[in-house]
């Protein structure tokens, strides 16, 4: 199994990041302010436009670490990749799945299964915990008709009808996300999903912890020899990273909204920690960007019992294990792809 490694964070727009032997080395203007060797990291995230030298570019292709560029907001810019991993057989394979509707639908089918499942367990995990906290009636009412999706979606053999029950699941499940936030609602209220930009703090925290979930992901997929860029449930679009996309459906409530969650209820984020444009766009600040990186790297670390190996591993290893057991189906070594149900 891969071993997780260390992801170095720069979030200070003032810094450039550059290669010096077998280190990366953070500069601001000629000073070396911070030196990190190369043999400890898995990847390199950028919040800011100074950008890297084309020397530590390379040296990241060469050793297979991601080197991605944010803007200071946390929305994606660009990532450098180096040779393509793995076999062309596999990514023909790939291809021709993409290309064939009822494979697309099948493994779409199955990605959506797991997001459901997985929404439906953090609510239920909120009755079982906090029943007297929330508004138990309404989050048992919404989490039944997940169940009922279930079914409708194991079905379905429409990738569009697909898409249409997805849709319904998601909005009816963050119809009562903020049940689950059971300190500072006021400065946290929730009414729905919103981005680009985001227009509470709630959606704010949301995008972002998406926006490194897919970095992961997308990065997880390059490791293991399948190209991001080819999905089964998103549609082909220039720049757009469609099968990262499709692979994080089903982490994103029991890994990215369980872990915005926990920074709301314990109070790791605050309302002081956020402001707001003239436009309604809400920002956090970089302070609190940094706390919040902290954090993640710290659920990252954090072990599961993962349901298909029956095995623990790190929840930061968990994209990869997903991303290694589609490309096994690819293969042909697996019957199915095999979802993350999460319990």
């Amino acid at each position: 199994m891969k071993k997780l490694l260390n992801t170095l964070y720069l979030t200070s727009p003032d810094h450039y990041l550059a290669l010096d032997g077998e280190n990366v080395i953070v500069l601001n203007g000629s000073e070396t302010v911070g030196r990190l060797p190369l043999h400890n990291l898995e990847s390199i995230v950028s919040f800011g436009y100074r950008g890297a030298s084309p020397a530590l570019m390379g040296a990241c292709a060469d050793r297979n670490i991601s080197l991605s560029f944010l803007t200071p907001q946390g929305q994606f810019l660009a990532r450098v990749t180096g040779k393509t991993k793995g076999n062309v057989i596999l990514r023909k394979n790939q291809f021709e799945a993409s290309l064939d509707k009822g494979t697309s639908c099948e493994i779409a089918r199955n990605c959506i299964l797991g997001k459901v499942y997985n929404s439906r367990w953090v609510l239920e995990r909120a009755l079982r915990d906090h029943e007297m906290q929330i508004d138990a009636e309404r989050v048992r009412r919404v989490s039944g008709f997940m169940k009922d999706s279930l079914e409708k979606i194991r079905e379905c053999t429409d990738i569009d009808k697909l898409r249409g029950l997805e849709g319904e699941a998601a909005s009816l499940y963050f119809s009562v996300f903020e049940e689950l936030i059971l300190q500072q609602k006021t400065a946290f209220s929730f009414s729905g999903r919103n981005r680009r930009p985001p227009l509470d703090r709630v959606n704010a925290l949301l995008s972002f912890a998406y926006t490194l979930l897919t970095n992961m992901t997308a990065s997880a997929l390059e490791s293991v020899g399948l190209d991001p860029y080819v999905g089964f449930l998103h549609t082909d679009r220039p720049g757009r990273v469609s099968l990262a996309l499709d692979m994080i459906e089903e982490l994103r409530p029991v890994f990215a909204d369980r872990f915005v969650l926990t920074l709301i209820n314990r109070k790791i984020v605050a309302a002081k920690n956020f402001v707001i444009r003239e436009n309604g766009a809400v920002l956090m600040d970089d302070d609190t960007r940094k706390r919040i990186l902290t954090e993640w790297q710290s659920r990252k670390k954090e072990t599961i019992m993962h349901p298909f190996l029956n095995e623990k591993v790190e929840w930061g290893m968990v994209p990869f294990v997903q991303a290694m057991l589609l490309a096994r189906y690819l293969r042909g070594d697996l019957d199915a792809y095999p979802p993350l149900f999460w319990k």
